[in-house]
């Protein structure tokens, strides 16, 4: 050892130079990420196998060759809190040089290049940023492990026994990464495995698919798959190929020669014209519309009532508008009128479109002399505007309640 000439104390140094060489593979969940193309960052971890040729020296000799004579002159050696003193102390007469060897396993051990080699361990992690296709950042941390306790060139403890634990080293790295080349390819880390399925099936270079032929033999635009009948050229056809029937008479359109025939002059002939009944009206009673507007032709379109918004008075407008519509009401005794209100979103319009109706019927029951029982009370309805009162002429046989109970009596405005 070259602490061997020393005697009590001494402060080991060394300086180790070390070249590894291993096998390390990558594992990385970046690329199970299938719902992302591609990704930014890459979390990784390594481990590898390989081996480490190491030479340790140390500085046990001043410049001339002598041993330091300074070592016993250091004051507070040993003592933790003076450790920086005595590094300062150390570092005042040590010159840097480190030229004696350390101690090593000799020839127990195999050498390469003269220095001694050992298998070892690398495990580390770390993280790469894409700044480019071509281009990232990589922080990594590696740690080697060797199984030698003689890497610093020190196995001794201070009490004479050999240290417990085996020496490492780390490694620690910023790098810029580039991928060289033209045709150079990214890490497949950076890569969704799927990303090249789903490129070529939105944009297919390798995958050649046919253009789909689909046979129509008649032309007629449903293809023979789903044709159920084959038809002569030019004529319509339904989704399913068949010749369309219009009227549903058994001739199809382009055979027949009355194209609409109602139902109740069916069966046809072979021209698809039908017969119909006798066309005395009597016979078409049950298809005639009875006029069951009388009323509302009688009496004309009624104007319709505006209100100010919020308010239930009636302006002198109002009143003339309303003697005019009693005036056709006398005019036509056997006619009623329905009187409408609009909104029910709430309970204020609820109660203030109740308050507008009844508010036009009572004037002309009380001012204008109309009987209450020729009115029907509609309040709350929908589509119309919420401060005015529609009237309109009952239909033939048309009833409904000519009062009806205020919806929210604490509500009702006067």
């Amino acid at each position: 050892s070259p602490w061997s000439p020393y005697g009590s104390p001494i402060y080991t140094n060394y300086k180790t130079k070390v070249q590894d060489l291993s096998l390390q593979g990558i594992v990385t969940l970046n690329n199970i990420r299938f719902h992302k193309s591609k990704t930014g960052f890459n979390f990784y971890a390594l481990a590898g196998i390989g081996g480490t040729v190491y030479d340790t020296k140390v500085n046990a000799r001043n410049e001339s060759g002598a041993l330091y004579t300074q070592f016993g002159t250091v004051t507070g050696g040993g003592v933790y809190k003076d450790r920086k003193d005595t590094r300062d102390a150390l570092k005042d007469f040590l010159d840097d040089s480190y030229e004696s060897p350390a101690e090593n396993h000799g020839v127990s051990r195999p050498k390469l290049f003269g220095d001694t080699f050992k298998p070892s361990g690398t495990v580390g992690l770390g993280v790469a940023i894409k700044l480019s296709n071509r281009i990232n950042i990589a922080i990594e941390d590696r740690v080697t492990f060797i199984k030698d306790d003689l890497l610093d060139g020190q196995r001794w403890a201070e009490q004479g026994d050999l240290t417990r634990d085996f020496d490492s080293y780390n490694y620690a790295t910023i790098g810029l990464n580039f991928n060289l080349g033209a045709k150079s390819v990214e890490p497949l880390w950076w890569l969704n495995p799927l990303d090249y399925a789903y490129s070529e099936i939105r944009n297919p270079r390798l995958m050649r698919l046919p253009k789909p032929v689909l046979p129509d033999a008649d032309g007629d635009g449903v293809t023979d798959q789903f044709d159920q009948e084959q038809t002569p050229a030019g004529v319509p056809v339904d989704t399913h190929g068949v010749s369309r029937d219009t009227d549903g008479d058994g001739v199809p359109d382009s055979k027949d020669k009355e194209l609409i025939t109602p139902t109740h002059c069916q069966p046809v002939d072979a021209d698809g014209v039908g017969k119909c009944p006798c066309p005395a009206e009597e016979c078409f009673e049950g298809y005639m519309s009875k006029n069951t507007n009388a009323c509302a032709e009688k009496l004309g379109a009624l104007p319709s009532i505006s209100f100010r918004k919020g308010t239930n008075s009636l302006s002198e407008d109002n009143k003339a508008v309303l003697a005019t519509v009693a005036g056709k009401l006398r005019n036509s005794p056997e006619c009623k009128v329905v009187v409408i209100g609009y909104c029910s979103s709430s309970k204020k319009e609820q109660q203030l479109s109740w308050d507008h109706v009844n508010k036009v019927i009572t004037h002309l029951v009380e001012k204008e002399g109309i009987s209450a029982d020729r009115f029907i009370f509609q309040y709350g309805q929908e589509g119309g505007d919420c401060d005015t009162v529609d009237l309109r002429g009952a239909a033939t046989g048309e009833e409904g309640p000519t009062t009806v109970p205020a919806p929210h009596p604490n509500l009702r405005k006067r």
